[in-house]
C-alpha cells in the first residue's frame, strides 16, 4: 500500500506542460496587473541608466584651478595666458595668492599656480620657469591631473618660446583600443546595464515570491500537484522575460542615445543577458524562501545584491587593485562576469575567449542558488 501510493505521488509530482503553463499564466497576468512590478522592470531602469549615464563620470575636465600672477612682465603674462587654452582647465587669475588660498581651502578650487616675482629674472638666467603648484590633496586623483597638466602647459610654452624642442630618447606614439576617445561614459554605461539588471532581478523576484508567503498563497500552491521545478520555473518566468525586455531597452538608449557603440551582436548580448539572470533571479528566490518577509527581502536584495555588484564587479574600481582577499570573493558576485563580458560586446566585439568563461561562471553560481533555493522549498512544504 506504501508503494502504491508513493507511486501514485511520484506520477503526479511529474512535469506536466499543462500545469506549468497555467502557473506562467496565472502569474504574467499577476505582473501585468501589479504597478509595482512594472514600475521595477521598465521604470527604474530607465531612471538608474540616466543617472549613470549623466550624473557618474571619471572623465577630467573644466577643473577650477588659479592662476596667481605676480611677476609684472610680458613673458610671465604669456605664461598665465597659456594655462585659459584648454578645455581641461577653468583658470581664475589672481595677482596675490592669498586672493586664491581661500578658495582652495573651501573647495572652489582645486589647485593653483604661482608665477612669482622673480619668475622673468629666473628664467633669463637659467632658461628653466620658476613655477609653484600647489593642489588640493583631499582628492588625490584629480590632484595628480592638476600638477601632472599644469607641468606639461609650463613645459609646452616653454618649448613654444624658446624654439628648443627637446627629443626623448624613445618616441611613444600611444594608440587606445576599443575607446579611442577615453570617453568614461562608454565604460560606464555597459556596466551600469549589470548593475540595473542586478537590481531587477534580484528585487523583483525577492519581493514577489516573498509577497506570496506573506499572503499564505505560496503554501497553497505548494500544495497542488505542481512539482516545485513547476512551481519556481512558472513564477520566474515572467519576470525572466521582463528582465530581458529591459536588457534590450537599456542597450537600445545605450547605443542611441548615450553613443555607446554596440560591436557586437545583437545574439551575443540576448545570450550573456539570459544567463546572467538565472544568478540574479535564483539569488532573489533564495532570498524569499529564507526570508518569506517583503521589507526584509529588499534589504537584503540590496544589501546582497546591489552593493556587491556595484563595488566588487569592475563597474567603477578595478579588481586588480582590490587585495587579494577581495579578489577571490569577487568570484562569486556574478555581475564580476556580466560586467566584463558587457565592456567586451560594446566596445570590442564578440570575443568568445572572454564570453566562455563569464558564461560558466554565471551560469554555475545560478544553478547553485536555484538547487539551494529549490531544497529549502520542498522543506517548507513538508
Amino acid at each position: 500500500m506504501s508503494n502504491t501510493a508513493n507511486q501514485e505521488q511520484i506520477t503526479v509530482r511529474r512535469f506536466d506542460p499543462v500545469r506549468f503553463l497555467a502557473l506562467v499564466r496565472k502569474e504574467s497576468l499577476q505582473a501585468m496587473r501589479d504597478p509595482s512590478t512594472l514600475l521595477i522592470a521598465l521604470v527604474l531602469p530607465l531612471i538608474l541608466l540616466f543617472l549613470f549615464a549623466y550624473a557618474v563620470s571619471l572623465d577630467v575636465r573644466h577643473v577650477r584651478i588659479g592662476v596667481v600672477l605676480e611677476s609684472p612682465g610680458a613673458i610671465a603674462r604669456t605664461l598665465a595666458e597659456a594655462f585659459s587654452g584648454t578645455l581641461y582647465l577653468d583658470v581664475t587669475y589672481a595677482h596675490d595668492r592669498r586672493e586664491v588660498a581661500e578658495k582652495l581651502v573651501s573647495g572652489e578650487l582645486r589647485g593653483y599656480v604661482v608665477i612669482s616675482q622673480n619668475f622673468e629674472q629666473y628664467f633669463a638666467e637659467t632658461g628653466q620657469p620658476l613655477v609653484q603648484i600647489i593642489t588640493d590633496g583631499s582628492q588625490p586623483n584629480t590632484a595628480n591631473f592638476v600638477a601632472n597638466y599644469s607641468q606639461g602647459v609650463i613645459q609646452t610654452w616653454a618649448a613654444d618660446l624658446t624654439g628648443i624642442t627637446p627629443i626623448p630618447a624613445v618616441q611613444l606614439e600611444p594608440r587606445y583600443w576599443f575607446n579611442p576617445e577615453l570617453a568614461s561614459r562608454r565604460a560606464l554605461v555597459p556596466g551600469a546595464i549589470a548593475i540595473i539588471m542586478t537590481i531587477i532581478g534580484t528585487l523583483l523576484t525577492a519581493l514577489v515570491v516573498a509577497r506570496e508567503w506573506e499572503r499564505g498563497t505560496m503554501e497553497v500552491i505548494l500544495s497542488t500537484p505542481s512539482s516545485v521545478l513547476e512551481i519556481l520555473t512558472g513564477k520566474l518566468l515572467p519576470y525572466f522575460v521582463l528582465g530581458m525586455l529591459s536588457t534590450l531597452m537599456a542597450a537600445t538608449l545605450a547605443v542611441f542615445l548615450f553613443d555607446v557603440p554596440l560591436r557586437g551582436s545583437l545574439l551575443a548580448l540576448l545570450l550573456l543577458s539570459a544567463v546572467f539572470m538565472i544568478p540574479a533571479l535564483g539569488q532573489g528566490l533564495l532570498i524569499s524562501s529564507l526570508t518569506r518577509n517583503q521589507f526584509l527581502a529588499s534589504q537584503l536584495a540590496l544589501f546582497s545584491g546591489y552593493l556587491p555588484a556595484f563595488m566588487l564587479s569592475g563597474f567603477l574600481f578595478e579588481i586588480d587593485a582590490m587585495p587579494a582577499p577581495v579578489r577571490a570573493i569577487t568570484w562569486l558576485i556574478p555581475a564580476r562576469y556580466f560586467v566584463s563580458s558587457l565592456k567586451t560586446i560594446f566596445l570590442a566585439g564578440d570575443i568568445w575567449g572572454v564570453f566562455i568563461p563569464d558564461l560558466i561562471g554565471m551560469a554555475t553560481i545560478g544553478l547553485v542558488f536555484f538547487l539551494i533555493a529549490q531544497r529549502h522549498t520542498r522543506k517548507s512544504l513538508e
